[in-house]
């Protein structure tokens, strides 16, 4: 009997010894932030929020701890989130400027080497907050101090573009907009960089808004991906290859800038523009190198394709 309990003993500790590396392995790797609470009255992070936690928690590779903060027009001076306990943080954010110690915060966090992940209407926050214009390297619109929107002009900086198969800053003048939502192709433009690596050369991403005009320091900005508007179809939009997905070094930290993913307050699901899978995989995949600088994640076989659109279930 002795014998028999020592054998199952070593047999016990040879089992976990050998799955040790695999329960290890199982368990998400890095924390998220998603940081959230405001919106304009052109958008809705009630109900983008918890579908981005959702499509990263998916990876399995990440844990999202959700802040919020408060209500537009409430008090700000209490928020101060601790952002170095996380690899990256995602913010869905489109209000009131932080408190300037919390600002502070932020950039010291970045500068050190954290990840950012800005997403759509993200990049019309904080105009006036010159080191999150160098985060995020273009932005649209933002709110003047009379509660209006426009506040980025060509005082910001340079519009970013591509021309001749490279990325040029263009100086001219032009305030940010969008053609009406409809499918759009895709481009991908930096095929080498880890987040771009393995997707088709161009995909139809679904029912979404091609930011244009966006403009700011642009510094240290990739471009990975563009849309162009069908001038025939919408007169009115820019006519140029507008950065669509993009990359920017800020200090020691890293950036993924999506410009993908409107959502309205009057929406009902699905919200076509979050659940398109080349949303997701490029938000997913940007998130990873965002927060470790890599990215581990295979290309799924539903990606879309240049002639049709691919959307998940919520």
């Amino acid at each position: 009997m002795k014998h028999c309990f020592s054998a199952l003993r070593a047999g016990l500790l040879l089992f976990l010894a050998f799955n040790a590396g695999s329960l290890m392995t199982a368990a998400p790797a890095h924390k998220l932030m998603l940081l959230t609470g405001q919106s304009s009255k052109y958008h809705d992070w009630t109900k983008s929020s918890p579908l981005v936690k959702k499509q990263l928690e998916a990876t399995g590779l990440f844990t999202v701890d959700v802040v919020t903060t408060p209500a537009r027009g409430q008090d700000m001076s209490g928020f101060a989130p601790d952002f170095s306990p996380y690899a990256a943080v995602v913010v869905i954010y489109e209000g009131d400027d932080w408190p300037a110690a919390t600002r502070e915060a932020f950039t010291a966090y970045m500068k050190n080497g954290g990840g950012l992940v800005v997403i759509h209407d993200t990049d019309n926050a904080f105009p006036f907050w010159p080191e999150w214009n160098e985060m995020i390297g273009i932005g649209g619109w933002g709110l003047k101090p009379d509660g209006n929107v426009g506040a980025r002009d060509e005082s910001w900086g340079p519009k970013l573009r591509w021309r001749d198969g490279q990325q040029v800053h263009d100086h001219s003048p032009g305030r940010a907009g969008h053609p009406p939502r409809h499918d759009f192709t895709i481009v991908t433009r930096a095929t080498d960089h880890p987040i771009m690596q393995g997707l088709p050369a161009a995909w139809l991403h679904a029912d979404d808004e091609i930011y244009s005009q966006l403009r700011g320091p642009a510094k240290n900005v990739e471009i990975l991906a563009t849309a162009k508007a069908d001038q025939t179809k919408f007169p009115k939009s820019s006519g140029e290859h507008e950065p669509m997905l993009m990359t920017i070094r800020y200090g020691r930290g890293r950036v993924f800038h999506t410009t993908l993913g409107h959502v309205g307050p009057n929406e009902q699901p699905p919200f076509k523009p979050l659940v398109c899978v080349g949303h997701v995989v490029t938000l997913q995949r940007g998130t990873e190198w965002a927060a470790t600088g890599r990215v581990t994640q295979a290309v799924p076989a539903d990606f879309p394709t240049e002639t049709q659109t691919s959307l998940r279930a919520e």
